[in-house]
Formats: C-alpha cells, sequence, structure tokens
C-alpha cells in the first residue's frame, strides 16, 4: 500500500470511528460536563481520542506483522496501549491517581528496557553518556509527555492539531533520512490525528479525553527515543516540534508547585486557556499556535536536523519567546477576560 493510500485509509477510520465513539458516548451519558473550570458551556461526549489510540496500534500491528518493526521496537510500544486503556477507564470511571500514576510509570520502564540504554545527548561543551541518567531521564520524559499532552487538551482543536502538525514535520523530516519505523508511526499518527479532528475542531462535537491524550503524549515521547536510537532526529529536534506545549505546561506546573497547588488536579490556570477567555475563542488560540509552531518552530526544529551540532543553541533561540509568552499571559494563575494582561 502507498503511503497517500495509507494515509486515507487511515484518516477515513479515524473519523468514522471517532463518529461511531461519539454515538457510544452519548448513549452512555460519558460526558463533560460544564463546570466553573469548564472552556465549554454544554455537555460534550469524551472518549474522542480512541480512535486515535485504536487505528495506530492496529496499524502498529500490522506494521510488525509484515516485517516494518523489529520485535523489541514494536514490544517498546505496545505499552502505549496500556496508557490509553488506563486513560479510557479514567475517562468513565474518572481512576485516582495513586492508581493512575504507578501504571503510567510501569508504561514508560517497560518502554525503555525494550529500546535499551537511552543514546548519549550532546549539550554544548559535553555529552550526557551515563546510561543510569540517559534511562531515568527517558522515563520521566516519557511520564512528562504523558501528562503534558493531557494538560494541554483544554480548548478545542488544540491537542489534535498539535499531533497533526508534529507528524506532518516528523513525516517530512524522516522521509529522507529512509527511518521507515518512524515513517509509518508519524503517518499513522498524522492520518488519525486528522480524522479525530474532523470532530474536534471549534465547536467541539467530541473531546479527546485522557484516553487520546494520554496515548499521544507517551507514544510521541516512544517515537522521540526511537529516532534518537536510529540517529535520525536529536532530542532538540523534538523539544522544538513540542515547543509550545513544552513551555506552556512546564511554566504552569513551576507556578503551581510555588504556590502549594497540587499538580496533578485540574484547573485552567495555563497561558493558552488565559488566552482564550482573553480573545474569547477557542479557534483564534489553536490557530495562533498553529502559526507559531510553522513559522516559527518547524524551520528551527529542521535546522536542528541539517545541523545537529547547533542543536541545543536553537532549541534555546527557539524556547525563549515561548517561555517569555507563557509568562506573559501569566501561565498558572487564573486569569479572567481582561484581567492582568495588557
Amino acid at each position: 500500500m502507498s503511503l497517500p493510500v495509507f494515509l486515507l485509509v487511515v484518516f477515513l477510520s479515524a473519523v468514522l470511528l471517532t463518529g461511531f465513539v461519539r454515538i457510544v458516548a452519548i448513549r452512555a451519558k460519558i460526558l463533560d460536563l460544564p463546570t466553573s473550570r469548564s472552556a465549554h458551556v454544554s455537555p460534550t461526549p469524551v472518549g474522542g481520542g480512541v480512535s486515535i489510540a485504536l487505528v495506530t496500534l492496529i496499524s502498529i500491528c500490522i506494521f510488525f506483522y509484515n516485517g516494518n518493526i523489529p520485535a523489541n521496537e514494536f514490544l517498546a510500544l505496545c505499552s502505549a496501549g496500556l496508557v490509553a486503556g488506563v486513560g479510557l477507564f479514567d475517562d468513565i470511571k474518572k481512576l485516582n491517581i495513586r492508581w493512575r500514576l504507578p501504571a503510567q510509570l510501569l508504561a514508560a520502564i517497560w518502554s525503555v528496557w525494550w529500546l535499551g540504554n537511552t543514546p548519549s545527548i550532546d549539550i554544548a561543551i559535553f555529552t550526557l553518556n551515563n546510561w543510569f541518567i540517559l534511562n531515568v531521564l527517558a522515563i520521566l520524559a516519557l511520564l512528562w509527555l504523558l501528562n503534558l499532552y493531557n494538560f494541554m487538551d483544554g480548548i478545542d482543536g488544540l491537542a489534535g492539531s498539535e499531533l497533526v502538525f508534529v507528524n506532518a514535520f516528523v513525516l517530512m523530516f524522516v522521509i529522507s533520512n529512509n527511518d521507515e519505523v518512524i515513517m509509518l508511526i508519524a503517518a499513522a499518527l498524522l492520518a488519525s490525528g486528522a480524522g479525530f479532528l474532523f470532530w474536534n475542531l471549534p465547536p467541539a462535537k467530541i473531546f479527546m479525553g485522557d484516553v487520546g491524550s494520554g496515548f499521544a503524549g507517551f507514544i510521541t515521547g516512544i517515537m522521540a527515543l526511537l529516532s534518537m536510537h536510529h540517529g535520525t532526529l536529536t532530542i532538540w529536534t523534538w523539544l522544538l516540534l513540542l515547543g509550545v506545549f513544552i513551555t506552556d505546561a512546564t511554566v504552569t506546573l513551576i507556578i503551581r508547585f510555588r504556590n502549594g497547588e497540587k499538580w496533578y488536579e485540574g484547573h485552567t490556570n495555563h497561558a493558552y486557556q488565559n488566552a482564550a477567555r482573553r480573545y474569547r475563542s477557542h479557534g483564534k488560540v489553536t490557530i495562533a499556535v498553529l502559526a507559531i509552531n510553522c513559522l516559527w518552530l518547524a524551520p528551527l526544529a529542521w535546522y536542528t536536523v541539517e545541523r545537529p551540532d547547533l542543536g541545543v543553541f536553537i532549541c534555546i533561540v527557539g524556547m525563549i519567546p515561548l517561555f517569555l509568552s507563557a509568562l506573559r499571559l501569566k501561565a498558572g494563575h487564573l486569569v479572567v477576560t481582561g484581567e492582568g494582561l495588557s
């Protein structure tokens, strides 16, 4: 099957499956009910990310069966299924963090174990090559990306469009490097994410839910580790592609910690949520993030592919304006329309 045909099949499958999940969620009353901290005003079905997880995992199984993915990498990727399952249960029954976090940690350890020792990282004047530190960092990174994506899934279209953006550019980056594994996974995530977006663009008819956001963040992390093992993309490329999500979530988390708040409790204090209230629009914020991604972060990420020796410096240049923007938008603080912003 050619790549364009595969993309079309996966896209249509995700569109149809998301529509089916929406019907089931409505009938089963699996709904996100509006609260004082909600970004929506009417009950909305959740769990639409099932389509992303299921279609992508089926694709990965087919790739493995056809011999496109080595056994150890396939086993590492399988743990994303556990993350999706835990997320789905949480969407339906609201799973306590004392059960969620150990399951997520187990999935991260499993993936890093099967991938083997994490490759060294060049950081300007020195190289980090201690296998223990690198593996611990890899596990923590998977946990952070998993939860980060969940934190950033708070307005219509944002998390889905980020998934499409990241994988579209990863696909372009790796085609020339002939990294078949990353290419196939990126294609599956790109098309399934686009299929989900058909239902999630403002005004959203269904939400991604923890099943989708956790899966998307976790498998993105595995892809980053895979590309480092393959020598096709560096950590700096991934940090830039995910720059908006990383900076907003990280600044918000740090400020909430400083204020003595529980990091895992729901809130609407992210920079993007403050921006959505300020401009009274989910669509405007999502488009703005896409513009930053395509016009600022993607070119810099491409340059790290061409000049990996300069990766850390390029990453710093790309991230500084994002951190400043998050601070300007009062990330970590609840800002009502027009308050505290200028």
